[in-house]
């Protein structure tokens, strides 16, 4: 039988244009006095954009202002950046990790990397088992849930919950209290779901369409952009509720001369706006080629000119009332108005359930948490309201300062709402905001080598 000859294909080819025109980051501190400048050159690729921001806000650097072009086959960005206290960034490993991950040292490494759900930031805090929640929000629910874990002998390494429109998102990473590593036996993992959904469901209205549920999965994820894909996929902009701080303003045109979408979004600044907003129009499938950010006392203005991926612009009326809502929902799902509660101490099996426990016997409700440990020392955030949904009485918080600041150090802060703005087209740099990165970000320097 005569010999069959294929032809032969270079593995690397398809990194061929990246090795070539390998991408560029520079760090300028001298052009700008007030902010950092971050320039990244690089090949276009589909979410690009996304990837870069997600590195800036995942350092807890704010982005007071942005320039972005993208056409063609190249990809050029300019962020102005500051710390959290509106600095400079100066420190050294800062800058180290920003040439590293965004420069061709960083896209080396991810070309080899076989792990599908690998994203650009920090993930992995030693072996775990990711645990998503989807349900209808109620007073307790975190309590519940973390009681269940703890019952079944689970450790809660690093959880965050977000609650938006009466529906909450939870991604919590667990591993085996006595191992420390990701729990894989399948009959272990199964009574753990089994006991979520019940708990879950028993929170569900007979006519809800959205049913409950939990899924499990070894490896790691970028959680912001896990809860804004879980949230989305649940339908949480269609539902009309009252919100926290000003509506935001959102309006789509057409750009016919270069047949472009442009969106524009006026809302009050915060922290990790743009990348909400980015990651958003990139899982709805929507490209950015241009892009301005601009900053200016406590709002925000952001301009996009979009093109969904299939070359198409926003031309019905539908879709485009289907875009507001969605970044609407975006915006909104991370703002926590009232108090919120930082609590630290030494790690321990159960501790979250203990936590949250003693939260709902204050009549206190959970609208976003977050919980990372470094070490044996846990950190726990918690966004509050009363079991109404109404802010807190400071009597209350004085109690539970009491009956907690016994056994872990507790900080409480109240962020006050600002007034509505009137005039179109102002924005901000967000500095008066609390600081609300808790997850990853902040605890960025503990784990950098």
């Amino acid at each position: 039988m005569a010999k069959v000859y294929w032809p032969y294909f270079d593995p690397e080819y398809e990194n061929l244009s990246t090795r070539i025109n390998p991408p560029s980051v520079s760090i300028d501190n001298t052009s700008c006095k007030e902010c950092t400048l971050v320039k990244v050159d690089s090949m276009n690729k589909p979410g690009i954009l996304l990837e870069v921001v997600q590195v800036l806000t995942d350092l807890d650097l704010t982005i007071t202002k942005a320039y972005i072009s993208s056409d063609g086959g190249w990809f050029m960005d300019v962020f102005h950046v500051t710390d959290q206290q509106g600095n400079k960034v100066t420190d050294s490993k800062t800058i180290d990790y920003i040439e590293k991950v965004l420069g061709p040292k960083g896209y080396a490494s991810a070309s080899q990397n076989t792990w599908p759900g690998k994203r650009v930031g920090v993930h992995a805090l030693g072996d775990h088992t990711s645990v998503e929640i989807i349900a209808r929000d109620r007073p307790g629910l975190l309590s519940e849930v973390s009681a269940v874990l703890a019952d079944l002998h689970f450790n809660v390494v690093a959880a965050e919950a977000w609650t938006h429109n009466r529906r909450i998102a939870c991604v919590l990473y667990v591993n085996d209290n006595k191992t420390s590593r990701a729990v894989d036996d399948p009959e272990r993992l199964s009574t753990m779901e089994e006991q979520l959904n019940l708990v879950l469901r028993g929170c569900e209205q007979e006519d809800d369409e959205k049913a409950a549920r939990t899924c499990l999965s070894i490896g790691s994820t970028h959680v912001d952009r896990r809860l804004h894909q879980m949230l989305f996929a649940d339908r949480d902009y269609e539902a009309v509720t009252k919100v926290d701080g000003s509506v935001p303003k959102i309006t789509i045109e057409n750009c016919e001369e270069k047949d472009y979408s442009v969106i524009n979004v006026s809302c009050e600044d915060r922290a990790k706006l743009m990348f909400d907003i980015v990651c958003t129009l990139t899982d709805m499938q929507y490209i950015v080629f241009h892009a301005t950010i601009t900053s200016n006392g406590p709002h925000a203005s952001q301009e996009y000119f979009i093109r969904h991926k299939d070359g198409c612009t926003l031309d019905s009326e539908g879709e485009k009332e289907r875009v507001i809502k969605c970044l609407e929902a975006a915006i909104h799902r991370r703002v926590s108005e009232g108090w919120s509660l930082e609590l630290c101490a030494k790690d321990r099996v159960g501790l979250l359930s203990e936590v949250t426990r003693i939260l709902r016997e204050h009549g206190l409700s959970v609208t976003r948490a977050g919980v990372t440990t470094v070490g044996e020392q846990a950190v726990n955030v918690f966004y509050v309201r009363d079991a109404s949904g109404n802010p807190v009485d400071v009597k209350t918080i004085e109690a539970l300062r009491g009956e907690i600041g016994h056994s872990m150090m507790i900080n409480v802060k109240n962020k006050v709402p600002s007034k509505r703005w009137k005039e179109e087209g102002q924005a901000g740099t967000g500095r008066g905001w609390a600081k609300t990165s808790f997850f990853f970000g902040n605890l960025l320097e503990k784990l950098l080598p």
